[in-house]
């Protein structure tokens, strides 16, 4: 039974997390690149813009990400920091949870962790931003291929342009794939590198650290490789004497 059951999870463990998203269809690669400052910063005005007024970063300071970011202090006050607030506070939504409840049916998530509590991460938020299309019979008007049902409406349609949903031949309820009936202001790919910028800051504000952790591992892994041609020379030594 012990045997049958490590051979299961070694099975397992060979399905990628990343192949399918909630609604059945699979999930796109994101391919963040969190070494990229520019896309970082990009993705910090966009988040600001499009996703703070309902969605809080309560585990983020503004003065963390101008630090982190290289966005230069004033500019982030003057640009990214509500007049309501201090930018040494932490990223608050202006909507408070009781209006996300009476407007949405619930509060709207905090998003600091988004991008490490979804099954798929990073790629799970990219799919989900890129997957609304248009639906009447939702009361914000949209729905979602990979949260359906999803309460929240699409943020960014103006950016992306309206989708519609084309159904299979043996599918009435999914749709198999998304069809763009009216452009937005963005094209296509301008609307892709959108949604990456604001999912690869979503994916560094779930764990901040790892911008340092990149820029350390480099110098470990000379550490290591210095410390290795030592070992093997003084291998070398003791053994001149053994001969």
């Amino acid at each position: 039974m012990t045997k049958r059951f490590a051979t299961l999870l070694f099975a397992l463990s060979l399905v990628p997390v990343t192949a399918f998203a909630a609604g059945g269809g699979a999930l796109q690669s994101s391919q963040t690149n969190l070494s990229d400052r520019a896309s970082l910063q990009r993705g910090a005005g966009l988040f600001m813009s499009y996703c703070a007024g309902c969605h809080s970063l309560g585990f983020q300071r503004y003065s963390r990400v101008a630090e982190d970011l290289d966005i230069d202090p004033a500019l982030m006050e003057q640009h990214l920091v509500p007049a309501s607030a201090k930018i040494g506070e932490t990223i608050v939504s202006a909507m408070s949870p009781a209006d996300g409840e009476t407007w949405f049916g619930k509060a709207p998530p905090d998003l600091s962790v988004v991008a490490r509590a979804k099954l798929g991460g990073a790629d799970w938020t990219y799919t989900f931003l890129k997957s609304f299309y248009a639906d009447e019979s939702r009361p914000s008007g949209w729905n979602n291929t990979v949260l359906a049902g999803a309460s929240m409406p699409n943020v960014l349609w103006e950016l992306q342009g309206v989708q519609r949903p084309v159904y299979g031949e043996h599918s009435a309820d999914v749709p198999e794939r998304l069809e763009l009936v009216q452009p937005g202001a963005m094209s296509p790919a301008e609307f892709d590198r959108a949604v990456r910028d604001i999912t690869a800051f979503l994916q560094y504000v779930g764990e901040p650290a790892a911008l340092k952790r990149y820029t350390i591992g480099l110098w470990v892994i000379l550490f290591l490789a210095v410390f290795t041609l030592l070992t093997w020379l003084l291998k070398q030594e003791y053994w001149r004497d053994v001969h």
